[in-house]
């Protein structure tokens, strides 16, 4: 599968990110381009997050539990979140997102690099 602009894959991400770094490199080896949104400008809908958070199996891989947002939260406030406000906090502030954070056109929702994922949905045929 290629992804592009044209293809409707979002790339969410900060360029300060290590990580994001990473799976920019990533994709760039193996022919896969996307221009990276910042997700701390312009951070994922809250309709995207429900998707991300419905096919996660869990809350941890949505949130960026080693970020500055998410210890100023702190843990215990953000576990007594129901789901609708902390949705919306994570819309509110994409540094409490765990990045990057791909949108690819077949559905799937990606947090985080996790290589063995990422070859999974974006390579196999």
């Amino acid at each position: 599968m290629a992804i592009n602009e044209e293809t409707g894959a979002i790339l969410y991400g900060y360029k300060s990110c290590g990580t994001c770094r990473k799976a920019l490199g990533w994709l760039k080896d193996h022919g896969l381009e996307l221009p990276m949104v910042d997700i701390t400008k312009t951070p994922p809908t809250p309709d995207l997050l429900r998707r991300a958070l419905a096919q996660a199996g869990g809350r941890s891989r949505l949130l960026n539990t080693s970020g500055q947002s998410y210890r100023a939260l702190g843990a215990v406030v953000v576990k007594a979140m129901a789901d609708g406000p902390l949705l919306q906090a994570l819309a509110d502030d994409g540094r409490l997102i765990k990045r990057p954070f791909l949108v690819t056109p077949t559905g799937p929702i990606l947090t985080g690099f996790r290589q063995d994922e990422w070859e999974q949905v974006l390579l196999s045929p």
